[in-house]
């Protein structure tokens, strides 16, 4: 799984790309963990803090992420949050660190930009679920609920 993260990128979504972005599509059992990517685009258009990207492997799209960015806001909060608000791949490409290595690069993005202390993610819980994942990379349970959803939060070390 090492080398496969080389092979994963984020890119913005374009004209080319986007109808490949809305054809990507999670296992039917997974269906109540995320939106289909159609609907997160449509969502993104009216939410000025979306912050989105197709996840590619060697250049083609094979899953997408969106981030609630709230540095991108204007006026920007005083201390603003980021949320990853969506994360899914593909059905067909599912269980190769995909995920991980999106989920990564999405760490770092937010490192980067600074004066965020924490990354926030929530998820359905289930059999199934993407909580192991999270864990993994550092998650922990905030204790709070977002609707049906647990929320986890990522210590990034700034503020």
């Amino acid at each position: 799984m090492a080398d496969i993260a080389a092979r994963v990128t984020l890119r913005e979504i374009t004209a080319d790309s986007v109808r490949a972005v809305m054809a990507l599509a999670v296992n039917e059992h997974q269906t109540r963990f995320v939106a289909p990517n159609a609907w997160s685009l449509g969502q993104a258009l009216f939410a000025p803090e979306a912050w989105y990207r197709a996840i590619c492997l060697d250049g083609a799209p094979v899953g997408f992420v969106m981030l609630a960015d709230q540095t991108l806001l204007d006026p920007m909060p005083a201390h603003p949050q980021v949320e990853v608000w969506r994360l899914m791949v593909d059905a067909r490409h599912q269980r190769q660190g995909i995920g991980r290595a999106a989920m990564l690069q999405v760490i770092a993005h937010v490192r980067r930009k600074g004066g965020v202390d924490r990354l926030r993610i929530s998820y359905v819980p289930g059999p199934g679920s993407p909580e192991p994942l999270y864990r993994s990379l550092g998650f922990e349970p905030t204790g709070e609920m977002d609707e049906d959803e647990v929320v986890m939060a990522l210590p990034l070390g700034q503020a």
